[in-house]
């Protein structure tokens, strides 16, 4: 027989009756419900529901919602506009909640803006809703649905709301890895309304951000708190471990990862009980505690194999990684077999790097296994084992379009040809890696442009949601101002009061509002000339390149074979230093000197008998005390050679000195005696005039974008070295950083 129970909550002036159907079923039930005014039966949106073992969800714009659950957990309702309710299951039926009182006392004359307060509401959601559906997909329209919620807010809205849209945006910034702008948007929410989620929330954002302190602070203030469920608590302690992970206490981590493994095994949260063995694992392991980092590393995998298979995989993989860093790359090569076995099963065989809601581009392959076994069979000098999944990762990199695990593949497929003596596939699988670097400059070259768009875009979006925040700001103080005038008429001294606070506040909004925008044009004019940076160095990579290699195709036109392969084998040593510094501003003067050294010996073994050279470094030069910007002189070095010296026709002679100019400065000089820039200019054909030198042209701009960020640190100037134009001279002053 169905029976009906009814659980009344006292309030401030409202009621809450829970309304549940009893039946005889057992075990694992989607429970279907809504809540509901009791009286007019308006719905009541934003309601969060959740359950004792951490399933989470809330209502939608029509009060309704659904939640896996079991026979005998406790469902808990909590909201700010009602008493915190819980309700025991007992059977698979539907759940709903009423609120006694909610809208009552609303008098006929307000019963139309109750119910224009109530559509707003509604809609409210709606577009949170949206804005949640679109916020893996697409960011732009995410964002923009959270703008559209907010608004409305400078009338109609309340600090809830508002709170919600806020901590919707910051979760959108979350998973896209914009810890900055979620930080930002979390604090707003907590400004408007106070709410446990959004602290965690908080806390995880600074955690990411690097900000371990702050979220420490942060997240501790939650331990005390008693209404929080299961779930929260676990990702509480969670996120109190990696915070003091990220500091270097790993006691602390480890004790309160323990904390949080004790709250889930005793409510049975499988995800959280697999991520925190696999977190013990890894703080035991970073102390070198081999046995107890291996027993939870096989807990976490015993128990991933009970869950789904991707989640196997990704701790199959943590663990290979594990084994790779303490050198054991047999247990490796068996434990990554074992993933690439498992991930041949699944359709698409991805799977992702992370099993949080944050986004990433790092997901588990085929191509990247195969790539992890290889160099683990290159650890143990097994070069015939590491050859075929060599080959591998490059098709399936090839068929994937992953072009990152290409190239290394790539790469380091020549470095075991070469090591193996077979310099003929060396060569023929270095020039697939040229290749290959080519199409990922490219492609780089166009992702450095959507980023330069797809931040132009968040500030606009920024900036518009800020312009929304201020003007409901502004509306309420309007509507505040209105309706202390209207009180003045009996007191005049407060009406004066509220007109200077009211000015007041004024003049500190406008303060507040240039300095935002004077800090956000300053950032994003630090943004873009990071950017152009990044560019023009990625530009020059490929141009040394193709220059460079002219002479190994010079050697092959002459059939030198003996001369080809040594010069092969000191261009790589040289390219493998080019790119390790590519991603860097400045490197090491000492360092930048021995890759001009190498480079000004491969050109002089092709041009022997047009010069000869000499670098001299002051013994009063302290060159380990100063930075350069990586390839910065080679162009200057380049342009001696090939339009100075090569064209001379006795010997010539190439001089690189660095000599002291003050304790804080020194000068590099680079000269040539050859034909001069004013005859080389006569020599070029009409086609290379029209033509600029592109490496002199990065080389320009570099040094005026670094100028600019780093106040005139670099000063070159270029002159004829003799009175007949012959020769020239190029003076560059360095500053000490």
């Amino acid at each position: 027989m169905m029976k009906r129970a009814y659980i009344f909550i006292c309030l401030l002036m409202t009621t809450l009756t829970a309304v549940s159907q009893v039946g005889q079923t057992s075990g694992g039930v989607e429970i279907k419900g809504s809540v509901k005014g009791k009286e007019n039966y308006v719905p009541i949106s934003g309601v969060e529901v959740s359950t004792d073992k951490g399933e989470y969800t809330k209502t939608n714009s029509l009060g309704e919602f659904k939640i896996r659950a079991s026979i005998g957990d406790i469902l808990i309702f909590e909201s700010p506009e009602i008493e915190t309710v819980r309700h025991r299951i007992i059977s698979g039926e539907d759940v709903d909640v009423l609120v006694e009182g909610y809208g009552k006392g609303i008098s006929k004359k307000r019963e139309s803006s109750a119910s224009k307060t109530r559509s707003v509401a509604m809609d409210h959601q709606r577009l949170l809703d949206s804005a949640n559906f679109y916020k893996k997909t697409s960011l732009e329209k995410s964002i923009d649905f959270v703008a559209q919620s907010m608004e409305p807010l400078g009338t109609s809205g309340n600090k809830r709301e508002l709170a919600q849209s806020l901590r919707t945006l910051g979760e959108i910034y979350l998973y896209h890895k914009q810890y900055d702008l979620a930080i930002d948007n979390f604090k707003d929410a907590l400004s408007a309304t106070e709410s446990n989620r959004t602290k965690l929330l908080l806390g995880q954002a600074y955690t990411l951000n690097g900000q371990n302190d702050l979220a420490i602070r942060t997240l501790t203030s939650l331990i005390e708190e008693k209404s929080m469920v299961p779930y929260q608590r676990v990702e509480l302690f969670e996120a109190l471990g990696d915070a003091n992970k990220g500091n270097g206490k790993i006691k602390e981590a480890q004790g309160y990862y323990k904390q949080g493994l004790v709250i889930a095994e005793k409510n049975q949260i499988s995800p959280k009980i697999i991520d925190l063995n696999s977190k013990m694992a890894d703080a035991f392991a970073s102390e070198d505690r081999e046995v107890e980092a291996e027993g939870y590393y096989r807990n976490s995998l015993d128990l991933s194999k009970k869950v789904a298979p991707e989640r196997m995989i990704q701790e199959s993989e943590r663990v290979a990684d594990y084994y790779n860093q303490k050198s054991r790359y047999g247990d490796e090569i068996q434990q990554r077999k074992k993933s690439l076995n498992e991930l041949k099963q699944l359709s698409p065989p991805s799977v992702p790097r992370e099993s949080k809601g944050v986004s990433g581009s790092d997901t588990i392959t085929s191509q990247r296994i195969n790539y992890k076994i290889a160099s683990a069979y290159i650890a143990q000098d097994k070069l015939d084992e590491a050859i075929p999944y060599l080959e591998k990762s490059i098709v399936e990199a090839d068929k994937d379009d992953d072009l990152v695990i290409q190239k290394d593949a790539t790469r380091k497929l020549s470095e075991v040809y070469r090591n193996k003596g077979d310099f003929t596939k060396a060569l023929e699988s270095y020039q697939d890696y040229v290749a290959v670097v080519d199409s990922l400059y490219v492609r780089k070259e166009q992702e450095i442009s959507r980023a330069a768009r797809f931040n132009r875009e968040i500030a606009n979006t920024q900036n518009r949601i800020s312009s929304l925040e201020q003007e409901r700001e502004l509306a309420q103080s309007k509507y505040s101002l209105a309706v202390t005038e209207q009180q003045l008429y009996e007191e005049t001294s407060k009406r004066q009061k509220w007109i200077i606070y009211s000015l007041i506040f004024g003049i500190a909004m406008m303060s507040l509002t240039a300095f935002l925008y004077y800090r956000s044009d300053k950032q994003q004019k630090l943004a873009n000339n990071l950017l152009a940076l990044k560019s023009l160095r990625t530009q020059m990579n490929p141009h040394f390149i193709f220059n460079a290699l002219n002479s190994v195709n010079n050697y092959i036109a002459k059939s030198d074979e003996r001369s080809a392969n040594r010069f092969l084998s000191e261009f790589s040593v040289l390219m493998r230093s080019v790119l390790e510094n590519s991603e860097e501003d400045f490197i090491p003067l000492a360092k930048e000197l021995e890759l001009l050294e190498l480079y000004v010996k491969l050109e002089h073994s092709r041009f022997a008998d047009k010069f000869d050279y000499e670098v001299v470094v002051d013994p009063a030069v302290d060159v380990e005390a100063f930075q350069i910007p990586p390839m910065l002189l080679q162009p200057y070095i380049e342009n001696a050679i090939w339009h100075g010296l090569r064209y001379k026709e006795e010997k010539g002679f190439l001089k690189i000195k660095v000599l002291p100019v003050t304790n804080d400065m020194l000068e590099i000089i680079i000269e040539d005696n050859g034909i001069g820039r004013k005859k080389s200019a006569e020599l070029k054909t009409s086609n290379q005039k029209k033509q600029k030198s592109k490496g002199m042209g990065n080389i320009k701009k570099r040094i005026e974008i670094l100028n600019d960020m780093y106040k005139n640190r670099v000063d070159v100037s270029i002159s004829d070295l003799n009175g007949d134009h012959t020769g020239t001279r190029v003076s560059l002053k360095l500053k000490k950083q």
